[in-house]
């Protein structure tokens, strides 16, 4: 299949040019299904560039809004719209219409791989550590900070560390270390964009394209939902039961009560757990990507 290249889509070189960027690609329609349909298929059964282009541009908004999720790491925001934008370009390539879902909900995948990838290449590891917990913990500490306490700035509260580092399973000392890394990196939601005068938090509020993020975050969980159902199969009574209470449900369970519940050690429940969410992770990424849900390798 021929590589999405072309001179007719919008460019993004450099900082002074996302105002006029943003500006650009709000101009780009959405696609109603069966037009996004069709001209997906024309692209993957005669390679048409025109289709994967309109494709493409129809999606541009929708990296942007990805990407501003992830300012507050403090890199340009330039920078992670064009590997959102990247990544876009792929899920378009590799998109099947006939799977039967939009283009949204499978490009999110590869546009937030790509944005991903670009933050941990810019922080580097020596940064935010090596391991997948220490990973997960820079990913989601900002959402969990948002859901206890919005407001919060600077050093987190004890009781707010000590629920971090449970629900995340690192310890509390990583939760005060990240959160001191990623603090003062806070994008402004008042800086201007656009010709217009509108703010970021205006451009935020882009109605449609809320409408169309929700719906494509709500597939994802769908999605999800149906890859754990499966995957969870792999598991035997044990390792399912102790691998729900630790980490899927909202209040966890302790090592000590699992450990008294099985007559165990607390260290042979925390190596129960482990192994488990390995298996399920292992066969959910297998499961996915068999579905052509995730990018491939």
């Amino acid at each position: 299949m021929n590589t999405i290249v072309s001179n007719n889509l919008p460019t993004l070189s450099n900082e002074g040019g996302l105002s006029a960027y943003l500006d650009q690609i709000k101009k780009f329609p959405m696609l109603a299904a069966e037009e996004e349909y069709m001209l997906a298929k024309n692209w993957k059964e005669t390679g048409n560039i025109k289709a994967a282009e309109k494709l493409v541009t129809s999606h541009l908004r929708l990296v942007a809004k990805i990407a501003m999720g992830y300012r507050g790491y403090g890199l340009p925001v330039n920078e992670m719209i064009s590997e959102g934008n990247v990544g876009l370009m792929q899920a378009v390539k590799k998109f099947e219409p006939e799977k039967g879902f939009r283009l949204a909900t499978y490009a999110m995948w590869w546009i937030k791989a790509s944005i991903q990838e670009y933050i941990l290449r810019s922080w580097s590891l020596v940064k935010i550590g090596t391991t997948t917990a220490q990973k997960k913990l820079f990913f989601n500490l900002k959402k969990i900070k948002n859901q206890i306490s919005p407001e919060t700035e600077g050093d987190l509260r004890d009781e707010h560390v000590n629920h971090i580092a449970n629900k995340l399973d690192v310890s509390k000392e990583e939760v005060v270390s990240m959160n001191r890394r990623l603090s003062g990196k806070e994008f402004s939601l008042n800086a201007q964009v656009g010709e217009d005068g509108d703010e970021w938090q205006d451009w935020l509020e882009d109605k449609e394209l809320d409408q169309d993020l929700k719906y494509a975050h709500h597939e994802e969980m769908e999605q999800r939902k149906d890859l754990l159902k499966e995957s969870i199969k792999v598991l035997n009574d044990r390792e399912r039961e102790i691998l729900y209470s630790r980490r899927l449900n909202d209040d966890p369970t302790t090592l000590e009560d699992l450990s008294k519940r099985y007559k165990i050690s607390r260290e042979r429940v925390r190596q129960i757990e482990n192994k488990a969410f390995e298996k399920l992770q292992k066969h959910m990424l297998l499961l996915a990507k068999s579905k052509n849900l995730l990018p491939a390798n």
